[in-house]
């Protein structure tokens, strides 16, 4: 049974921390490029942070850049997403997608993280 689970979200003031993690299984987790997107009502689906089977190569969208930070631990098949100094625009759905090259593709159901005074 495949599956990506997200927890970790809640409601924060601005300035604010969250640690946002994903738990995969049921498949070969270390092979996989791992992402988190995020999506809010009226926005179009971003890419936060992606992050390569090994760790090696890190990308983050420049809304988050200095304030978020995506690591992986393959021997206990999580990635996390710390994400600090929180903003209210970075109020959304967060959702964790793993790939292998182009022919596997699994996403995780979403977590709520909103941030408001």
């Amino acid at each position: 049974q495949v599956q990506l689970v997200e927890s970790g979200g809640g409601l924060v003031q601005p300035g604010g921390s969250l640690r946002l993690s994903c738990a995969a299984s049921g498949f070969t987790f270390s092979g996989y490029v791992v992402c988190w997107y995020r999506q809010s009502p009226g926005k179009e689906r971003e890419l936060v942070a992606s992050i390569t089977s090994s760790g090696i190569t890190i990308k983050y969208a420049d809304s988050v850049k200095g304030r978020f930070t995506i690591s992986r631990d393959n021997a206990k098949n999580t990635v996390t997403l710390q994400m600090n100094s929180l903003k209210p625009e970075d109020t959304a759905v967060y959702y964790c997608h793993a790939y292998f090259l182009e022919s596997r593709a699994y996403w995780g159901q979403g977590t709520q993280v909103t941030v408001s005074a």
